[in-house]
């Protein structure tokens, strides 16, 4: 093999390892105290978002702030230069999404979200 070709072969070889780790490393990657989105009961005749039928693998944060003993979720840990937040999902995605989906939920801090026939109010906080 001649040598431009084994080069060439080396280079590919490197940018696809460094998109591999670009794709598993910023789950790993956090500084700072965690966000955590949390819910609290709420009660209230205004507009909330039905989340009767979303999975845990779409609203992982949600979900487990809801089935939680303290209405809490797990935590999440911003990255260094903002560059994680491009490659993870994060509770703001959730409150965001949420948020777009049914506009007249949304509050000041959070959204109003409707499980099981109990409204919560959902919001991201940094305690």
């Amino acid at each position: 093999m001649r040598r431009v070709t084994r080069n060439v072969f080396i280079a590919i070889a490197l940018v696809v390892v460094a998109l591999l780790a670009l794709g598993a490393l910023p789950s790993y990657l956090g500084s700072g105290d965690p966000y955590y989105l949390t819910v609290e009961p709420i009660e209230t005749n205004g507009t909330a978002a039905d989340v009767n039928n979303v999975s845990d693998r779409r609203y992982p944060y949600l979900i487990g702030a809801i089935e939680s003993d303290d209405g809490r979720s797990a935590g999440y840990q911003t990255g260094p230069y903002g560059m994680k937040e491009w490659f993870t999902h994060t509770p703001f995605d959730e409150v965001d999404a949420l948020t777009r989906q049914v506009p007249n939920a949304s509050t000041e801090t959070g959204v109003r979200v409707r499980r099981d026939g109990q409204v919560y109010h959902a919001e991201v906080v940094r305690p």
